[in-house]
């Protein structure tokens, strides 16, 4: 009978030592793999910081001191330096990067939030075909197709023209716009969108005060990501905002400014302006991802919850 009896309590201690000693390897594996995660992101974080430290403060330092010693505190506080880069003419370029985005990226999100609506919540012939398309011209690379969207904006007289470019910020933006939200729509619940209609509302009023204000958070994850995008083009401006014959002048934007601050600087030695410029032009995205942090992060979670 003693035997009988401990036999089962010994069985009975051996999963339980094997168990926690499972755990404590498991542990020991996840303050391993902490480690790693955690070093690994403090080294990304150097890399993205540090650059733009160095900018900022190379804005606030001389010729000479950035020449003799790039990396020391600057000595003297002082505007001098965007004072000279917004005279020579980034005031311009940012103003003109403002115009074009404010109607690229309105133009952007009200067409890319329609067409992803339709496609995700509505089914009629053609829908897949439709989306495919949409999705296949997010694969397709800009440069391959400067040379023919160069003669079809020319063909239509947009080259030079603030309304040109952003039509072709809006054309190269909508596929991943769509791609971003017609997966968003697709989570938002079916019942409050069938209610609405119960109550007799239209097609179109249940999309701008129903379904639009659920689909905030998708919309201001995209709505980041087409901003940074279309701040940071440079190839696009580059082939369609030159100077063309019967011009009086270039519009060019923010990123073709900076290239002929850099230029015009040559051998002149006044750096302290080029990196003003390059300051004044990062802050904004820079404000505005900061301000949206939080949304960005619930847009881009909240599909993957529902």
């Amino acid at each position: 009978m003693t035997s009988t009896t401990e036999m089962p309590t010994a069985a009975r201690r051996r999963p339980s030592a094997s168990a926690s000693a499972s755990q404590k390897r498991f542990g020991e594996a996840g303050n391993v793999l902490n480690v790693f995660s955690h070093g690994f992101l403090a080294l990304w974080a150097m890399m993205i910081v540090l650059p733009l430290l160095w900018v900022v403060l190379g804005s606030f330092k001389t010729s000479a001191q950035i020449g003799t010693s790039a990396w020391t505190w600057p000595t003297n506080w002082s505007l001098d330096a965007f004072a000279r880069a917004w005279s020579k003419g980034i005031g311009s370029y940012f103003a003109n990067t403002l115009l074009v985005m404010a109607m690229s990226v309105t133009a952007t999100m009200l067409l890319g939030a329609m067409a992803a609506y339709v496609l995700a919540r509505y089914d009629f012939r053609g829908n897949r075909v439709i989306y495919y398309i949409f999705v296949a011209g997010a694969m397709f690379p800009v440069y391959l197709a400067l040379v023919p969207l160069f003669f079809q904006v020319n063909q239509f007289h947009l080259l030079n023209s603030y309304v040109g470019l952003a039509l072709v910020y809006t054309a190269f933006s909508l596929p991943f716009t769509v791609f971003f939200l017609h997966a968003f729509f697709k989570t938002l619940p079916t019942a409050i969108q069938e209610a609405a209609f119960v109550d007799g509302c239209s097609h179109t009023r249940a999309f701008f005060q129903i379904m639009m204000p659920m689909a905030r958070p998708g919309l201001i994850s995209v709505g980041i990501f087409n901003i940074l995008g279309q701040w940071n083009q440079y190839l696009l401006p580059v082939v369609l905002m030159q100077r063309q014959r019967g011009d009086t002048e270039a519009h060019q934007v923010l990123t073709q400014g900076l290239v002929n601050l850099s230029a015009t600087q040559g051998y002149a030695g006044d750096m302290p302006s080029l990196f003003a410029g390059m300051t004044i032009a990062m802050l904004p995205v820079l404000a505005v991802y900061l301000s949206f942090q939080r949304q960005v992060q619930a847009g881009l979670t909240s599909g993957t919850l529902k």
